[in-house]
């Protein structure tokens, strides 16, 4: 039995910015969902490019990867979309400054009877099963830096000590969270991938899983809008922005052999 994806897709720029710094494509058996790091206001990086063009084009080799002929691996596809987008701008930016243009990573596969995922950074994979039961996918490291100030991002970030992202070094991609479901032995209902500023019910203001897939069966731009409100409504001090580009992704998995 082939197994596909139908996907219900929204995407929406952050009220202070005026472009949206993420990136969403969905195919029959695929998603992907970047989150591009907005940069720091007068912060020398590096490049003569902005985070939407690298995450256009980290997401364009993606897709490349995914739907060539194989069976290659999440983490080998994601090494090689950096290493094209490097190639892409090496003779013209300094691809070791340490602010260079970074994105977070969410990836979902379908392969037969079997999801296969990937996670770098802040992004979110969410499998719903048929019995209820909630399989997070995430990647908290940057949860647990010593240092939130411009410089400690700097120094510990696509390191050992610190957190990974996709920038500049193709390897940070062997450090991603990857794994599999077997839709077989684990039916799933449906799963959710989310940029953080999707996913702040749960991470900031305290939902469960449950809870948020409760709001996005009504719709992904209805997440969206529930979030909004509760960024806008929140009094407790929180690290990081009040508000975000948000991207959410609702997969459905059927019968491919179902017109």
């Amino acid at each position: 039995m082939s197994i596909r994806l139908s996907s219900e897709v929204y995407t929406e720029t952050s009220p202070t910015h005026q472009v949206n710094e993420d990136f969403v494509l969905a195919g029959q058996d695929f998603v992907i969902v970047l989150d591009g790091a907005t940069p720091v206001p007068g912060l020398e990086n590096g490049c003569i490019h902005d985070v939407p063009w690298l995450v256009r084009y980290l997401g364009l080799h993606l897709a490349e990867g995914l739907i060539a002929p194989g069976d290659a691996s999440l983490v080998s596809i994601l090494e090689g979309a950096i290493r094209r987008v490097c190639e892409a701008h090496a003779g013209t930016c300094d691809l070791d400054d340490p602010n260079s243009p970074s994105s977070t990573v969410a990836l979902l596969r379908l392969r037969g009877e079997r999801a296969d995922y990937l996670v770098l950074a802040d992004s979110s994979v969410v499998f719903r099963m048929t019995d209820g039961s909630i399989l997070p996918i995430t990647d908290d490291r940057l949860d647990h830096l010593d240092d939130y100030s411009v410089a400690g991002f700097g120094a510990v970030r696509n390191t050992a000590e610190g957190f990974w992202v996709a920038s500049t070094k193709p390897e940070a991609a062997r450090q991603a969270v990857t794994g599999s479901v077997d839709l077989g032995s684990h039916p799933v209902h449906s799963v959710a991938v989310l940029t953080d500023g999707a996913a702040t019910l749960v991470e900031r203001h305290g939902r469960t899983w449950a809870e948020l897939f409760a709001i996005l069966d009504l719709g992904p731009e209805a997440l969206v809008r529930r979030t909004r409100e509760a960024d806008e409504a929140a009094t407790a001090e929180f690290r990081g922005k009040r508000h975000d580009d948000a991207t959410a992704v609702l997969c459905h998995l059927g019968d491919g052999d179902i017109p």
